[in-house]
């Protein structure tokens, strides 16, 4: 049986990873600022990460959501003191487009609406909700096509004002990722986000803050919307979870009421996951990983804005991109396969950082020397 051949992939194999090196299966080391997507958020292969998913493999790994499950409840607790919703409430299940389709269904139940604002190049899934708000019609089929959604122009304050104006008694939710992430490291404006709060409250409409990608601690704020000192009404959350381990959940404001079976998931909050997460927001609170991503993303950014080929750097914290002029299009490519340093990109040619928020400045200045390197010999 063949698989089905819908990933681009590079030529490599990895076999064994730490911190924030990755080894391929010839022994090759390479240096890891992707993440695996901006999965890996305390490190590979954490000590106590590897640790608590082994002792709880040993007690139970699985039952269903028709059982208490303390575990669950210890993760939202420890999740509220560490991102600061103590008052929120936690609905868990397993990726960043499970959240988001959740939380667009949910906003849809609270208040009877079925219009959605989301902006371009967004990027928030491919479920069916998700996708139908995600701005790049590859991903989405006929099927996945409606009416419900309303893009607009990412930070345009007009639009969005003259957009609820029109349609203000029929928008469900706005959706939006603090720092875009497929989208090219492209930050929402304080008081863009602020504007969809005061807009949400005057409409009737629920502000969704997507930190699928720029969540969970990557910029030095537990999720990159805090920056604009307003809350959203549910915040989607997943990949830099459970640091590899599948998670994902959504934050819901206390005046959003539950209803028996409104919600529901099979794997969501399974044990193994749990422990997986308790791991990690224990590790971030013990190593002070917020802290780290804005110190050694600061010592990043300044390091590459001293190189005259990057342009329109941008970022916080370990959520850096900059883009590269057509002359130096092949450089990423050569930045993995010659010199062994795994980044992300955003078409056509930003280059992403995403590493773990344990990245050292050892590492930090090991890929500079590299990327140097990389463009001396272009």
């Amino acid at each position: 049986m063949k698989l089905f051949d819908v990933y681009p992939l590079n030529n490599i194999c990895i076999e064994k990873a730490k911190g924030s090196i990755v080894w391929d299966n010839y022994g090759n080391e390479y240096l890891d600022m992707y993440g695996g997507h901006a999965v890996i958020s305390i490190g590979h292969a954490h000590p106590k990460w590897k640790a608590r998913i082994e002792e709880q493999l040993n007690k139970i790994a699985f039952y269903s959501n028709s059982i208490i499950i303390p575990l669950q409840q210890q993760l939202a607790d420890k999740l509220g003191q560490v991102s600061g919703k103590n008052d929120y409430q936690l609905f868990l299940c397993n990726s960043g487009a499970e959240a988001n389709e959740n939380a667009l269904k949910l906003a849809s139940f609270h208040n009877g609406r079925k219009k959605i604002i989301a902006f371009t190049k967004a990027f928030h899934g491919r479920t069916s909700l998700a996708v139908s708000a995600t701005d790049n019609k590859n991903y989405s089929a006929p099927v996945n096509e409606n009416d419900h959604v309303i893009f607009l122009p990412f930070n345009d304050e007009a639009a969005l004002i003259d957009c609820f104006e029109k349609y203000g008694n029929e928008i469900s939710s706005v959706i939006i990722e603090g720092i875009q992430g497929v989208g090219g490291i492209r930050e929402a404006s304080i008081t863009f986000l602020r504007l969809i709060r005061k807009l949400c409250d005057q409409y009737g409409a629920l502000y969704i803050a997507d930190g699928v990608q720029c969540g969970y601690g990557r910029t030095g704020l537990f999720f990159s919307h805090d920056v604009a000192g307003v809350n959203a009404d549910i915040y989607s959350m997943a990949k830099g979870m459970g640091n590899g381990f599948p998670i994902g959940g959504i934050l819901i404001a206390p005046h959003i009421q539950p209803k028996h079976f409104q919600l529901g998931t099979t794997f969501g909050g399974n044990h193994l996951a749990c422990a997986a997460a308790l791991a990690v927001l224990e590790v971030m609170e013990e190593e002070r990983l917020m802290q780290n991503a804005i110190m050694v993303g600061n010592h990043l950014i300044q390091s590459l804005s001293k190189i005259d080929i990057v342009q329109n750097l941008r970022g916080r914290g370990l959520m850096i991109g900059f883009d590269l002029p057509e002359s130096h299009s092949k450089l990423r490519s050569r930045l993995l396969n010659e010199y062994r340093v795994f980044t992300g990109e955003a078409k056509p040619n930003t280059v992403r950082l995403l590493p773990s928020m344990a990245l050292t400045m050892e590492a930090a200045d090991l890929f500079i020397d590299r990327l140097k390197k990389a463009i001396a010999t272009n």
